[in-house]
């Protein structure tokens, strides 16, 4: 007796090729073996199903013949699954075949484009990350500053290749240098090709005659590196500095990671950041407030002149133009806010507060 392909999978004859496979993806995650729902015998059935309704050309014979097309593809859906290529067999699409078994384990690690590869002989060096305080002014103006860093780099014996100078490097006979292996491996779906980390060679498709004897055929050593970093102009307390390829080598020839450098800024007793502006306060005294005058104003760029207008609040705050600072991801530049306050005469002599209660302040 023919089998329904359609009962099997719950779906009507004039199903979608999309509703096929949402139905297969549903039945797969129910009778798959390794599910508490599992049932063996019914995950062969639907995949079997898929195999005939999930193709075009096979489910448009399967109308046309039924259990004839059944009995005539019999050796091809069965056997057809032991390799993918196999143009009569299985055909599922890879996005299916990783979505359905996602998390069941590493025997398709070959096939699922979902699923992270293991890199070989080549990895990237682990990234650094550091603090660097400067001063304010380094960050305003911007500077070049050397550090000194313990980290990995390339073996300056080796010069990385991970071979003792002198001896040879072969070229793996097993994977022939490409660090994987082709497995047929024996499923509850049948057999499968997969692709595997060469046993021979660790993946790095070379043999070593001798490995270096100064990084023990890693590539890399450890040494305290002095590098210059150049400070941009206008950088903030807080802020990182990415430095690609300033971060450790990698083993085996890998590229290097990088260094985020994170930026603690010395606070200044006269200078106070807010943004790309810079506040200060200055004092004055009480004449120059009633009377108005010009007065020395310190900036990080010198000394500017500031006037005072006759009868100053104290707590007022003046600005002077661009002398704030530099724009680290644009152009111009912050300004410069003084707050004023007025110092306040003490100890004044008898005439001296008669005059002010005759003038009336």
């Amino acid at each position: 007796m023919s089998t329904d392909y359609y009962s099997v999978l719950d779906v009507d004859k004039n199903a979608t090729q999309d509703e096929i496979k949402k139905a297969f993806r549903k039945k797969a995650h129910q009778y798959h073996p390794d599910k508490t729902t599992g049932d063996e015998a019914k995950f062969k059935e639907v995949n079997q199903a898929y195999q005939i309704l999930g193709d075009k050309d096979k489910r448009a014979q399967y109308d046309q013949f039924g259990s004839g097309f059944e009995n005539a593809q019999a050796g091809g859906a069965g056997a057809g699954f032991s390799g993918f290529s196999n143009a009569s067999g299985f055909n599922i699409n890879m996005d299916d075949l990783g979505d359905i078994f996602s998390g069941v384990g590493d025997i398709f690690e070959g096939f699922s484009g979902r699923r992270e590869q293991r890199q070989s002989s080549s990895n990237y060096g682990n990234d650094i990350n550091a603090v660097l305080e400067i001063e304010f002014n380094d960050a305003v103006f911007g500077a070049e500053k050397e550090i000194v860093l313990n980290k990995k780099v390339k073996c300056n014996r080796c010069n990385g290749n991970m071979a003792e100078p002198g001896t040879k490097i072969i070229t793996c006979k097993v994977c022939n240098g490409t660090g994987r292996v082709t497995k047929i491996q024996r499923t509850i779906l049948g057999q499968m090709q997969v692709q595997t980390v060469c046993d021979n060679c660790g993946g790095e498709g070379k043999i070593y005659t001798k490995k270096c004897t100064k990084c023990k055929g890693t590539g890399v050593i450890n040494e305290n590196v002095k590098m210059k970093i150049k400070i941009p102009a206008g950088i903030d307390n807080g802020e990182t500095i990415r430095l690609r390829g300033y971060g450790e080598a990698g083993e085996g020839g890998g590229a290097n990671g990088d260094l985020y450098l994170k930026i603690n800024v010395k606070q200044n007793n006269k200078f106070e950041r807010d943004g790309y502006d810079i506040r200060s306060e200055c004092e004055i005294n009480f004449e120059q407030a009633v009377l108005g005058d010009k007065i020395d104003i310190e900036t990080v760029e010198g000394v500017v002149k500031l006037k005072i207008p006759a009868g100053t609040q104290s707590g007022t705050i003046f600005k002077i133009k661009n002398k704030g600072i530099s724009n680290l991801r644009g152009s111009g530049k912050g300004d410069h806010f003084v707050k004023v306050k007025i110092k306040t005469p003490t100890n004044l002599s008898r005439k001296q507060k008669n005059l002010l209660k005759e003038i009336g302040l």
